[in-house]
């Protein structure tokens, strides 16, 4: 007897019954860029679609992130002055401070996440504080605590620490409950690679590195038990969430971390694959909404239960 696998493919119906991945707009974070001033909401070249905002023209586009159904934002802050310890990271007047406060006022249903890091605010672009021209780490997470705290004094429900120093979310965990901040959930990047892939957000964010790079504390993309060990420390010191970073070039990861951990595993699907998509659609070589739904299933295929990805409001729409 002939085996037919083909009978279960005969009709657009029949695959719906049997699809064993499927994704919904229920799994998406949109990331977006906040800015000083008012009334800017201007493009970034180097990212097609994906816009710089000044908070004013931020909460036109959450009304536009809420109806699409989409659960929430990862915010990035843009700020106009930069210094050697990141001060805008954690002064109770930041960028991300700013619109975290009117955010929650005027979205209060929608889950506002911070993006917690120094290299957008530090004048040489590196994540961490300098001191003899290397990255201190313990220094850092001093500087981190301060900034997580006060993101949660306005309004974030979940702080990201992305910046890759050994020990800051205990340390991050640690200052939060000390400020009876009990209830904010940590979204780890946990296992963050080095990657070629961010290209376009620093451009986004002006963060790219004033000497150096940050393999020193970013993972060797070679690795794949490193991720899991990063992952096992994050978790011991309190996070809710683990996260992937990228998501494209690192399905093994994801597939291993949702097989090992039974946390909820986030995965960035970062600037450069998105401008991949966006790039080639441009030029007619490929279909933009196809190309970008196979990437997305294929992050929720591989084990990801939540898709930080640049494409959710044209997923949403694509969705419907």
């Amino acid at each position: 007897m002939i085996k037919r696998p083909r009978r279960l493919r005969n009709s657009p119906g029949l695959r719906k019954l049997v699809r064993e991945t499927n994704i919904s707009v229920e799994d998406f974070i949109y990331p977006m860029f906040v800015t000083e001033g008012t009334g800017i909401e201007r493009e970034i070249s180097s990212m097609p679609g994906i816009n710089h905002y000044s908070v004013d023209r931020l909460l036109f586009r959450l009304e536009k992130v809420e109806k699409a159904g989409i659960p929430g934002v990862l915010l990035f802050g843009v700020p106009d002055e930069k210094d050697e310890v990141g001060t805008g990271a954690f002064c109770s007047d930041g960028i991300v401070q700013k619109a975290l406060r009117q955010a929650k006022q005027r979205f209060p249903e929608l889950v506002l996440s911070a993006d917690l890091c120094l290299c957008e605010y530090t004048s040489h672009g590196h994540c961490g504080i300098i001191k003899d021209n290397k990255i201190d780490n313990d220094l850092t997470l001093e500087v981190l605590a301060k900034a997580a705290v006060s993101l949660a004094d306005a309004g974030a429900d979940i702080i990201a620490p992305s910046d890759m120093m050994d020990g800051r979310v205990a340390a991050i965990r640690k200052d939060l409950d000390g400020s009876s901040f009990t209830d904010k959930a940590i979204m780890a990047y946990s296992a963050k690679y080095a990657s070629a892939f961010y290209g376009p957000f620093r451009d986004a964010a002006g963060s790219a590195p004033a000497f150096g790079d940050r393999k020193t504390y970013q993972m060797d993309y070679h690795g794949r038990k490193e991720a899991m060990k990063e992952i096992e420390l994050d978790i011991d010191e309190g996070a809710d969430i683990i996260m992937v970073k990228p998501a494209l070039a690192y399905l093994d990861i994801i597939h291993e971390a949702a097989s090992r951990y039974d946390y909820p595993l986030a995965a960035y699907n970062v600037s450069g694959e998105y401008c991949m998509i966006k790039a080639a659609a441009e030029k007619g070589w490929i279909d933009e909404k196809g190309a970008a739904l196979e990437f997305l299933t294929a992050i929720k295929r591989a084990g990801a239960d939540i898709i930080i990805s640049y494409f959710a409001i044209d997923a949403a729409a694509w969705l419907k």
